[in-house]
């Protein structure tokens, strides 16, 4: 058999991952050194790929282990091949870059800079006999950046520069060049100023801090299944609306950005006016675990943030679950938010 080795990325449970179907996406180069967009297993045409798991039979040794290390990370091996080149011993792999350099273009030294991925090969579904639900993988983030997207590309005409900031590595510190915490944007607000003239100097520093934002990521929705997990008066539920959180992290809000009164005042008043429904909610039980944002990132700079965003089940699995309730509630919240200009600081 061949099989491609992986590194997981952020906080999964990996015993999730083995036995279901897989694509590929990705980047990678070419023999002629040009960027080829790998999209595999997403179309009913193209081959899936998976990652096999021991058969109950003769699991005696794994079942008897801790459920995180059931599977181990570098277990997490995709099946990708099967067939050797004219029954010669040994060739499976070189099958298989046959088929590489035929289909694709590409040859093995092209793994050494690729950027590849895989993610499960689930459509998404509507959940329940009342449709009332998604269920899809990726919806931490992609629920929030999809209506933040949307209700940014339906802006109106704002008082003030509106922005809509996607940013990846939040999973893992937000850290690297597109992450939350590199100056790319400080590098991008700066050329604005600098285009209207207004370079002048703490003028970055000024307009962050008369900025306004609000943090959109997914929340723990309440888990009947799970209740010991939650604080069931401080939790948020699927079908309630938008969630926000005043603050997040982990024990006494260790690594947590935490929005002042009159910001959470100012927010909630203008959901309120436009009938935009929201529930406040925290990230568990108090001592249990915790999480966080890129809102802290964006506090240091001095903007007021609020983290808001859509409560799901089932979050970093392979098939999360949210309202479609509380989605539409949160491209209804971005928008309104999008077109309001808040009193300026003193």
């Amino acid at each position: 058999m061949v099989l491609f080795k992986t590194h997981y990325y952020g906080g999964i449970k990996k015993y999730q991952w083995p036995t279901i179907p897989l694509e590929l996406h990705g980047i990678i180069y070419n023999i002629e050194n040009e960027p080829m967009h790998i999209k595999i297993g997403e179309s009913v045409d193209d081959p899936i790929f998976t990652i096999t798991d021991l058969l109950p039979h003769l699991s005696a040794k794994q079942d008897n282990k801790k459920i995180m290390d059931a599977i181990a990370g570098e277990d997490l091996n995709v099946l990708i091949g099967n067939i050797p080149i004219e029954d010669k011993i040994g060739s499976f792999k070189e099958n298989i870059l046959n088929i590489l350099k035929e289909k694709y273009n590409i040859d093995e030294n092209a793994f050494l800079s690729a950027e590849l991925e895989f993610v499960p090969a689930f459509p998404a579904r509507s959940l329940g006999f009342d449709e009332s639900m998604v269920a899809g993988y990726g919806q931490d983030d992609k629920s929030c950046v999809y209506t933040s997207l949307q209700a940014f590309l339906e802006i109106e005409s704002p008082e003030v520069t509106s922005i809509a900031i996607f940013v990846d590595k939040e999973e893992i510190g937000s850290m690297g060049n597109t992450g939350m915490s590199s100056e790319v944007f400080d590098l991008f607000i700066t050329e604005l100023l600098e285009k209207r003239g207004e370079l002048t100097p703490n003028a970055l520093l000024k307009t962050f801090y008369h900025s306004n934002m609000l943090s959109a990521d997914v929340g723990a929705g309440f888990d009947p299944n799970y209740k010991y997990a939650y604080d069931e008066m401080n939790t948020s539920q699927l079908g309630y609306g938008i969630e926000i959180n005043k603050y997040t992290g982990s024990g006494g809000k260790k690594g947590a950005s935490d929005a002042n009164a009159e910001y959470i005042h100012s927010v909630t008043t203008l959901f309120k006016d436009n009938d935009i429904s929201y529930q406040v909610s925290e990230l568990g039980r108090i001592d249990l675990g915790g999480g966080g944002t890129i809102a802290f990132i964006l506090a240091n700079k001095g903007i007021n943030v609020l983290d808001c965003g859509i409560p799901v089940l089932s979050m970093h699995s392979p098939y999360e679950v949210a309202s479609k309730y509380d989605i539409y509630s949160a491209y209804k919240a971005y928008k309104v938010f999008f077109n309001h200009t808040f009193p300026s600081k003193k």
